[in-house]
């Protein structure tokens, strides 16, 4: 029988997961997303239903993968991988701009391993991999053109052949071929990867073209709306083992009045497609949407990931912990003190690159974290961070606990406490709503007509530091949060919770993440 409607919630990969591809083996489904300037790289997730994803590694996870050089700049790296299967075997092709090549892996498990690269020395980002009916494999990258490649031997063989680019808005990236009956549809995203960006796709009965824009082009876009998600953009196609189909999709939910922050950086979200007169349909991207009749009853998830607690048991760490650049086999330990993760320092500071850190996303708007710590006569503590010059840390070091904050070029302690000798619980937490004052009260409004009455400072988030103490737990100091936004910082990621050292070593016994909103 089929099943009636159901509804899922956006994003289904929350936190900073930009630019996603995914792909279909039977009833399986794959995907991937961008990790910039952070180890492992392209973080991959597995899922039966596209609403509920699973990560179950990360495809460049070692050195030999992935050449993030000590210099590599915040937001550079690793850029908008795409993943596709053919032929038995999973493809993964990627720019590392670090270097400026495009590399290539592949896996017949997509948990891996994933072989060493092959490069190709090619223009522009955005890569993406498409087979044509003689079998001939084709490169696609930002701009828009293909080459016609040898994708094992990294050669290319024919090209550029220039494609389709779009509806002439800015930046013409994320570029997908798909073979679709008697078409080939080419997926193009412009405008740029912020409030701008949209959708567009094309067809033509080659893959060399001439390609006739859709009728309805930008086919997806939220630009110059009011919609809670907004940069809607960088898709990517699925059709599902039902013979339903999907698309998946980067957007940002910013926070605040205006202008509006966003924190999280740039997530996943996922929209049904049908398909009118040849061409994708897609409705605006919701955070609560309806799937078709008939969609798996196991889509009715929340696609959110709730909290999660790691203790340190294992001898390796899991696939969602994050490092700078690379993860020094010196820097990090699970066997100096079992049950514990031992850091040793290796830079003095956050503030340039080179310091010791394992972090994870932040994946909601209102969350805590925390960690109970044993610095010894070392400094070390826990960090939200966007990059090296926008952090706010909670570190102890000589027996006081401190809150430093690091905001372009200011640095600044905002509070501190002495604590006794042993290990202590460190906690970061953010938290929306009504979070200011207005700045002009009623008498001040009476005193001076002139002046607009209400008016409130906008912000994203609060973001409070909190340490245990014998007498219950103490708030240290409460930081507005747009400074740790992408509007300030820049960039292309979103916050992350890290756990470092800066001086000596440290050992921390647990993290323990969690939401402090039922909904968002």
């Amino acid at each position: 029988m089929t099943n009636p409607a159901v509804t899922f919630r956006n994003p289904v990969v929350p936190g900073f997961h930009p630019d996603p591809s995914v792909c279909r083996v039977g009833e399986e489904y794959y995907l991937v997303c961008s990790s910039f300037e952070y180890f492992p790289g392209v973080p991959i997730f597995h899922s039966r239903d596209l609403a509920n994803w699973r990560q179950i590694g990360n495809v460049l996870d070692r050195p030999s993968q992935l050449d993030l050089p000590a210099d590599t700049p915040a937001s550079a790296g690793i850029f908008a991988p795409t993943i596709r299967h053919h032929d038995g075997r999973f493809w993964m092709v990627t720019t590392n701009v670090s270097i400026g090549r495009h590399l290539l892996v592949t896996a017949t498990d997509p948990a891996g391993p994933w072989s060493d690269p092959v490069y190709f020395d090619l223009p522009h980002v955005d890569p993406s991999l498409s087979w044509d009916d003689n079998g001939d494999c084709w490169l696609t990258v930002s701009g828009v053109q293909s080459y016609r490649i040898d994708p094992l031997a990294g050669k290319v063989l024919e090209g550029p052949v220039p494609m389709w680019s779009g509806t002439g808005g800015q930046y013409p990236e994320a570029p997908h071929l798909y073979r679709i009956g008697e078409w080939w549809y080419l997926l193009v995203s412009e405008g740029g990867t912020h409030t701008g960006h949209a959708v567009s796709i094309a067809r033509s009965r080659s893959i060399r073209g001439p390609f006739e824009p859709g009728p309805a082009n930008p086919f997806l876009t939220h630009r110059s709306t009011d919609r809670p998600i907004q940069a809607t953009g960088h898709a990517d196609l699925v059709q599902a083992a039902d013979g339903s189909w999907w698309m998946v999709l980067l957007g940002i939910r910013a926070k605040g009045q205006w202008p509006p922050y966003h924190v999280l950086g740039r997530e996943t979200f996922l929209v049904p497609v049908r398909w009118v007169d040849g061409w994708p349909v897609v409705d605006p991207v919701e955070e609560v949407m309806t799937a078709p009749a008939g969609s798996p009853p196991a889509l009715a998830a929340t696609g959110d990931p709730g909290g999660h607690r790691d203790d340190f048991d294992s001898t390796e760490l899991a696939p969602q912990w994050l490092s700078l650049r690379g993860r020094s086999p010196r820097s990090w330990s699970l066997t100096d003190r079992p049950g514990w993760l031992t850091l040793h320092a290796d830079g003095k500071t956050l503030d340039r690159a080179g310091a010791t850190l394992v972090a994870r996303r932040q994946l909601h708007h209102d969350c805590r974290a925390s960690v109970r710590v044993d610095a010894g006569t070392g400094r070390a503590g826990l960090t939200l961070r966007i990059d090296e010059a926008h952090h706010y840390d909670l570190e102890i070091s000589g027996g006081t606990v401190r809150v430093v904050g690091r905001v372009g070029p200011f640095r600044q302690v905002f509070g501190e406490r002495r604590v006794p000798p042993g290990p202590v619980t460190l906690t970061i937490a953010t938290r929306t709503g009504d979070l200011l004052p207005p700045t002009v009260t009623a008498a001040e409004q009476v005193a001076a007509p002139g002046t607009p009455f209400g008016v409130r400072p906008t912000t994203c988030d609060m973001v409070s530091f909190e340490v245990a103490t014998e007498d219950g737990p103490v708030v240290l100091a409460e930081l507005d949060g747009r400074y740790l936004s992408t509007e300030v910082a820049a960039g292309f990621t979103g916050r992350v919770f890290g756990l470092y050292v800066t001086e000596g070593s440290a050992a921390f016994d647990w993290f323990d993440y969690r939401p402090t909103a039922i909904q968002e």
